[in-house]
């Protein structure tokens, strides 16, 4: 007897558990975060290579 009262107690608990998570409605993809338009178009500055390159600046 307090091994069936054990089991229906386990298995009440899961089901209301498992009942009552998750999100309510339709499944939606968070929007995408839009990079800002000054940072995308600015080129990248060339890389100087040789022996009259200068030294950068700390």
């Amino acid at each position: 007897m307090r091994r069936l009262l054990a089991v229906t107690l386990i298995v009440s608990l899961a089901s209301a558990a498992l009942a009552g998570c998750g999100n309510k409605g339709p499944l939606v993809l968070p929007a995408r975060p839009q990079a800002p338009a000054a940072a995308a178009s600015a080129p990248a500055p060339a890389a100087t290579v040789g022996a009259d390159a200068t030294p950068a600046q700390p």
